[in-house]
């Protein structure tokens, strides 16, 4: 095992009441990537500031490699001083870091460099201190919610820069998808302790379940033996009884354990106010078109939304997905074409901009809309607090000002005022930012029960796959044209259907060619086509050559993986990994290219 470049033990802090971290622990060794998981407001965006010496704990012990270097995606970055884009991504290099990197980072992310900070959406000054922190490559890399603000095409490509990155990287982030395919060990933080799980993500909600029933089981067992106890101390022999001082400070020792214990969150719970049925078809839409100038957005496209219909919106950032869910819903007026609402239509939006948040209001006057202490859910009045608890906040914060919630907190109070209100069609823009995973799944079974229709935009690919019964995306992704589709089923069903399309397309292009041959040729074809010399060759040899590349890739991984490599000589460590990285890509294109010719030779032979 390779010897720890940060190292986080015991740490203990508190802000008044309950400790938010009461011996919380974190080691992070080179290469290794945790993902850093837990409730809203359980510390950890504060356990990650401390790691990267932006706070310091009231006790504990802390370890940072001294020639370890660090970055931190800070959630506010600050542009002051800088005049472009480009300069304030540059000035996270060190002396000896490529500078070409930032060109890489900002282009793949969607940014010229140009860009002045003035000008930047929430959005994009995320994605300019994505590229600040990740360009010098970093020993050790901290990414509080990378994923925030970002598209589906930018997710996916920063999943593939982060599984190769040689910087070892500390995650917090409320995308399952994401976590699954970038961790590689998970660090739950919960009631103010840790807990490490040496496997990623994706196996980290059983391993949860099944240490919060064994804690269960041994609550259960601690108070059956504080009950023998006590009716030995009621009914037990008086002179043994006062012979054995000692076990009767052992009761009030398990009695003291049994109060003093933190039970684990319960889930946040709810059901959606529904209002009566809606008309069987919700929404007709018959060739709407929008431009802005002589950018289009939507090309003619036609919908049907029926009762009952869950449908996803995905695509890139400024594909216009918000414009087409406004069209959708009568809040946008089409160029051409028509749109027909439904009838007995209720709707109940949840806006991803969180706009209509005062954060001088109180918990309480937000949900009940200043009406006293009451809200009605279904018909039945509820009191405030009640319903706060559902959503997992305590009585106590009923007068508590909006400000002092955290994002996702914020979040959590949105989604329970809009569930509280009667509705048959839900607009959810961005629904799943900055909710914990267990609100994610709260909010996943309302949706997927949810008797009316709903219409939702979310770069969350799991939730997507989870909820929707259909998905609408631009028939082009990487350069949308206004073009979009209609898919059956979530995200994953979609690019599946992608996939095929494009084969289907490449087979009948291969198809054509051998016919236009024949036509443009002066002498008519004598025989089957065959495989020219080259392509014969190439078939022999890609075997041979890509087991030649697999045995280098065998030989550096293996020299990477010797834990002195990487503290005796990081910048060999740093080309080995270029190297690795070069080779899997010529791997990857020999076998497109060998399947590709197998292919054809397949149909020339019949």
């Amino acid at each position: 095992m390779a010897p720890p470049i940060l190292k986080l033990d015991d740490i203990h802090l508190n802000f008044g009441g309950t400790p938010l971290l009461s011996g919380a622990s974190l080691q992070l060794e080179p290469g290794e990537r945790i993902c850093l998981v837990g409730r809203n407001g359980s510390g950890k965006s504060t356990l990650m500031k401390i790691a990267a010496g932006l706070a310091e704990p009231q006790s504990g012990e802390v370890f940072r490699h001294p020639s370890a270097t660090v970055r931190y995606l800070n959630q506010a970055p600050d542009f002051e001083g800088f005049d472009t884009v480009e300069a304030y991504a540059a000035a996270g290099l060190g002396p000896s870091d490529d500078p070409y990197r930032v060109t890489y980072l900002l282009e793949h992310l969607g940014l010229t460099g140009h860009e002045h900070p003035s000008s930047l959406s929430g959005g994009e000054m995320r994605r300019a201190a994505l590229a600040k922190v990740m360009a010098p490559e970093p020993d050790i890399l901290l990414l509080d919610e990378p994923t925030n603000h970002l598209d589906l095409p930018t997710i996916e490509w920063l999943e593939g820069e982060l599984q190769k990155t040689r910087s070892a990287l500390i995650l917090i982030s409320h995308d399952r998808r994401f976590l699954e395919k970038v961790s590689t060990a998970t660090v739950w933080l919960d009631r103010g302790t840790s807990r490490r799980l040496d496997r990623g993500f994706g196996h980290f909600e059983a391993w949860r379940d099944k240490v919060l029933e064994e804690e269960e089981l041994e609550q259960h067992k601690l108070g059956k033996q504080i009950e023998r106890e006590e009716h030995w101390l009621r009914y037990g022999v008086t002179a043994r009884r006062k012979r054995n001082m000692r076990r009767l400070g052992q009761l009030q020792d398990l009695r003291q354990e049994h109060r003093s214990h933190r039970g684990a969150l319960g889930s946040a719970r709810a059901t959606v106010a529904e209002a009566r049925d809606s008309g069987k078809l919700v929404i007709e839409a018959e060739k709407i078109t929008k431009s802005y100038g002589d950018r289009v957005i939507v090309s003619p496209f036609s919908l049907r939304v029926h009762r009952g219909d869950r449908i996803g919106l995905v695509g890139p950032n400024g594909a216009g997905k918000t414009t087409l869910l406004k069209m959708l819903t009568g809040q946008l007026e089409p160029d051409s074409g028509t749109v027909k609402l439904g009838t007995n239509l209720e709707m109940a939006t949840l806006d991803q901009k969180r706009e209509d948040l005062d954060l001088e209001e109180t918990l309480a006057h937000y949900l009940t809309d200043g009406r006293g202490d009451n809200l009605l859910v279904n018909g039945v009045a509820k009191h405030v607090t009640g319903y706060m608890k559902d959503f997992l906040f305590q009585p106590e914060q009923a007068r508590t000002p909006i400000r002092n919630l955290s994002g996702g907190e914020r979040a959590r109070l949105i989604l329970a005022r809009n569930l509280a209100r009667p509705s048959n069609l839900l607009i959810l823009d961005e629904p799943t930012n900055d909710l914990d995973i267990e609100t994610l799944d709260l909010l996943q079974e309302i949706v997927s029960s949810y008797a009316g229709t709903a219409i939702l935009v979310s770069h969350d690919r799991d939730f997507l796959d989870r909820t929707v019964t259909s998905t609408i995306a631009p028939a082009d992704p990487e350069n949308p044209d206004g073009r979009w589709i209609e898919y059956a089923g979530g995200y994953t069903d979609m690019l599946a259907q992608r996939r095929d399309a494009q084969a289907e397309r490449k087979r009948e292009e291969r198809d054509k060619r051998p016919a236009a041959s024949a036509v443009s040729s002066d002498e008519p074809s004598k025989g089957k086509a065959k495989l020219s010399y080259k392509q014969k060759f190439a078939i022999e040899s890609l075997p041979k050559k890509m087991a030649e590349r697999h045995a280098e890739v065998a030989k550096l991984e293996a020299r990477m993986a010797d834990p002195a490599f990487f503290t005796k000589d990081p910048d060999g460590f740093a080309r080995a990994a270029k190297l690795t990285e070069a080779a899997r890509a010529e791997i990857a294109r020999m076998e497109e290219e060998w399947l590709e010719l197998e292919m054809l030779r397949e149909e020339l032979e019949g």
